[in-house]
């Protein structure tokens, strides 16, 4: 009998696993699918005839449209279940492209980028999930592998694209093939072992009734300690409770969001405005705040690189993409030391941001200051581990202080601040720039530092977790 209860936790450990490991894959091929198209969009509008003026305008809509749909979305997802919600990005992303493919004319390049600005969230709900199978203390580990694996896509897709735009339309053959990946990650998505990942999920809840039976326990810790994952979230505490699960208030669990696609339009649309509600009117500005002025000196920081390098160093294009290409790797390998940072900070978030932040700013002012291109190099090697691991923890904060059960809609409002982020970002550079080739990275400087200032005048008011010790105690 004991034999039979350790070996269905382990197989239900299992079954999670290949869900993180195929969400891993997910997050390579959409980011790869992406890039290989990204390089090419200003040069395709403008081959169609669009002016300047006309290709900023049309390049300017994805990014509204994410602005505005980043948290709709990701509040879906929070109502409908990661899997249709997931699906549906998918497979609308994969019409997007395919439309891109086609495009002759500004229209319909316009058009083509309509369903891709509105839907292009798979990454979001990619996130959501996998804070929905882990335990909080597990949870920086596998967004940091997530993070990883997504960037590695985004860096070899570039090459990929490339290739292809040299033979007759290439930009239409890496448009399909960028379509033909989000198929293909759509039945990906499709095939996962979602009844598996249920039963973990129930075991989870089980398991934290019936803790008091030392076999049990063992049989736990045998399945990498995953089985108490969520216990320290009220909320899922809660859904075990007979009483609450007849109430129809558990939209956290995966069993519910399945069945609530069967609800009414109207009905889900309710359910998205209270949850969107709900993270407006929470006490989360002072994270939120911190993302915003994150987001917009990291911007700051890239945003006149190439031009910098040549005015300042008189380094030639070639030499300075390598750098990019040097510090984009770097970027992307920093996602697996997440893990081990946080082990060493006993999982205290609040001190890792604040830490991260501090390193952060301190490398863009070396960078602004720098006097040859060896402290340039120097600053870029910290500063993607550093962003990295920050990016990581603020999105862990989120997570902790809004609870697993919105973590669609959590994810999604911290994607919209970083939109608002893009759009101010090249607004300040250019305005900074007509000071000096440092204008910009010196900005960041001011906001890297602002964003400091207000860490360490908010985490004393919090606990371990990033909440806020006054409302705790109501």
């Amino acid at each position: 009998m004991n034999n039979h209860k350790c070996s269905t936790l382990f197989q239900k450990a299992r079954g999670r696993t290949r869900i993180i490991q195929c969400i891993y894959v997910v997050g390579f091929m959409d980011l790869f699918g992406v890039s290989m198209i990204i390089p090419l969009l200003s040069h395709h509008v403008k081959a169609l005839g669009a002016s300047p003026t006309v290709a900023g305008v049309v390049g300017s809509t994805y990014g509204i449209l994410q602005l505005f749909s980043s948290t709709i979305v990701g509040s879906w997802s929070d109502v409908v279940g990661r899997r249709y919600s997931l699906l549906t990005c998918l497979l609308l992303s994969a019409l997007g492209y395919g439309l891109l493919g086609m495009s002759s004319s500004i229209a319909l390049f316009v058009l083509a980028r309509i369903p891709v600005g509105l839907f292009k969230h798979s990454l979001s709900i990619c996130r959501a999930l996998l804070s929905d199978l882990v335990s909080e203390s597990e949870r920086p580990l596998v967004m940091g592998h997530f993070n990883a694996a997504s960037s590695v896509g985004f860096i070899l897709g570039p090459v990929v694209g490339g290739y292809l735009t040299e033979h007759e339309g290439g930009f239409y053959t890496s448009s399909f093939t960028c379509a033909a990946i989000f198929l293909i990650n759509a039945g990906l998505v499709w095939m996962l072992p979602w009844s598996e990942s249920l039963l973990h999920r129930n075991g989870i809840n089980s398991s934290n009734n019936t803790s008091k039976v030392g076999h049990d326990n063992n049989c736990r810790k045998s399945v990498h300690n995953g089985s108490h994952a969520n216990s320290n979230h009220p909320v899922l505490a809660a859904e075990t409770d007979p009483a609450y699960r007849a109430s129809g208030k558990h939209q956290g669990g995966l069993m519910s969001r399945e069945v609530s696609l069967l609800q009414p339009a109207w009905r889900q649309l309710s359910s998205v405005g209270s949850k969107i509600h709900m993270v407006a009117s929470s006490d989360m500005w002072d994270l939120f705040l911190v993302r915003l002025l994150m987001a917009i000196a990291i911007m700051l920081y890239y945003s006149n690189f190439s031009l910098a390098m040549e005015e300042r160093f008189s380094l030639k294009p070639k030499v300075t993409g390598y750098l990019i290409s040097y510090s984009s790797t770097l970027g992307a390998l920093a996602g697996f030391l997440v893990g081990p940072v946080t082990q060493l900070y006993g999982n205290n978030m609040p001190a890792l941001l604040l830490h991260s932040t501090m390193l952060t700013c301190l490398l863009i002012f070396l960078y602004a200051a720098a006097p040859s291109v060896w402290q340039v190099l120097l600053s870029s090697t910290f500063f993607a581990i550093s962003t990295s691991i920050g990016r990581t923890c603020i999105t862990d904060l989120e997570l902790q202080r809004g609870g697993v059960q919105a973590s669609g809609t959590l994810i999604g409002a911290g994607q919209s601040v970083t939109a608002v982020g893009r759009v101010l970002a090249p607004l300040l550079s250019g305005l900074a720039q007509e000071f000096s080739p440092c204008g910009p990275p010196s900005l960041g400087v001011g906001l890297a530092l602002s964003a400091v200032g207000l860490l360490l005048i908010r985490i004393p008011k919090w606990d371990g977790r990033g909440v806020t010790k006054i409302l705790k105690t109501h």
